[in-house]
């Protein structure tokens, strides 16, 4: 995997603060900020703070981040994106008193899945999606462990895509969150 520099990409939505300390890159969401679209809630949320770069085919991101919060739905982790109706975002989100891992899949709607992981609180998580043919590949898990199956998901394979760091606070002000590194390779050569 090769490191990408903060300063590459654009942000899908600008963050209140977003700025390095030494090699992190610390991003302070907005109140409200979120990515939703209208399943079970009737609602769409496009304020999310994501830091973007291209993700072209047979290629994987991956973000590295200090999953240290918990207020209802804070979260971090990786955004891709090819449409307002096409996206997925997938990493650790707050949800009902747990750090959940999981991923939101939208096109055109939003479905949601989670599981909680109480031991990732307060600790460094890796993220990392692989983009090959007509699936996203969801990996996560503590950094310097093996990174586990979270999910595989549908997406175009001729879309013009862009993926980068998450991080939203859709309940409350004030959420920091710390990212340790973003990097870009090549795909997971399997999904086992």
């Amino acid at each position: 995997m090769q490191r990408l520099p903060w300063t590459t990409g654009r942000w899908t939505h600008s963050p209140v603060d977003a700025s390095q300390d030494g090699d992190d890159l610390v991003v302070t969401c907005a109140e409200g900020s979120d990515a939703w679209r209208v399943t079970s809630y009737g609602f769409v949320h496009d304020s999310e703070h994501a830091l973007v770069a291209p993700l072209p085919q047979d290629t994987a991101m991956e973000v590295c981040f200090t999953a240290d919060y918990d207020q209802q739905f804070d979260q971090a982790g990786l955004f891709v994106v090819a449409a307002e109706d096409c996206w997925a975002k997938a990493g650790v989100e707050f949800a009902d008193g747990h750090p959940q891992v999981g991923a939101v899949v939208t096109n055109p709607t939003s479905d949601w899945s989670v599981a909680p992981v109480d031991p990732w609180h307060g600790q460094k998580v890796r993220v990392r999606v692989s983009r090959s043919g007509d699936a996203l590949t969801v990996r996560a898990g503590l950094d310097g462990e093996p990174l586990a199956l979270v999910r595989v998901a549908p997406f175009p394979p001729d879309a013009d895509a862009e993926a980068g760091p998450l991080a939203c606070a859709p309940s409350r002000a004030g959420l920091s969150v710390r990212f340790h590194d973003w990097s870009i390779g090549p795909a997971d050569a399997s999904l086992h």
